[in-house]
């Protein structure tokens, strides 16, 4: 195996590169359907995650420390805004990832690992600085024993993570000519 000068990088198939190729997009389907259902839960059962963004946002369910009640949004209409841009959010995230899963589908599989890097970069993000940064630190959520949501944010965290990491190391070309 050698790197072609004139056309770059070599592609090396196989059998493990292809069953790496294949655990991205399962990996990325997977993670695209659990965001898809999410987001369609939020939207079709608004109310219910809605208390939830209301409670972390207001810290009405924290030590009510003075030192931290100064951060507290009780602003219905901000803490609204502020759910339907998470509901927003998860929507764009699974519609890019159902996009990288059908670009693994049709194996163009450069294209499928950038697409679906930024589909999981965008769940990174939202569980991430947004749930567990900001809601888990800023809003002191981590205080409330009712609208705690860490180990929630913290399991699609790491299962975004960890697709991330497989999407990467599933790109099988070579640019270094002794390998």
């Amino acid at each position: 195996m050698s790197t072609n000068t004139t056309t770059g990088p070599t592609t090396v198939t196989t059998p493990h590169t292809r069953a790496l190729t294949l655990t991205a997009a399962l990996l990325t389907a997977s993670v695209a359907l659990y965001i898809a259902l999410v987001a369609f839960g939020n939207i079709t059962d608004f109310g219910t995650n809605q208390a939830f963004v209301q409670h972390v946002l207001a810290m009405d369910t924290t030590f009510k420390d003075d030192d931290l009640m100064w951060r507290a949004v009780t602003s219905k209409g901000l803490q609204n805004a502020a759910y339907v841009a998470i509901i927003v959010w998860e929507t764009l995230a699974a519609i890019v990832l159902i996009y990288g899963t059908w670009l693994w589908a049709r194996r163009d599989h450069v294209r499928a690992r950038s697409v679906s890097t930024y589909g999981l970069l965008m769940l990174l993000l939202l569980f991430g600085a947004g749930f567990i940064a900001i809601g888990g630190e800023w809003f002191s959520m981590w205080q409330s024993k009712t609208w705690n949501g860490l180990d929630a944010a913290l399991r699609v965290f790491v299962f975004a993570g960890i697709t991330l990491l497989v999407v990467l190391f599933s790109d099988n070309r070579r640019t270094d000519a002794t390998t």
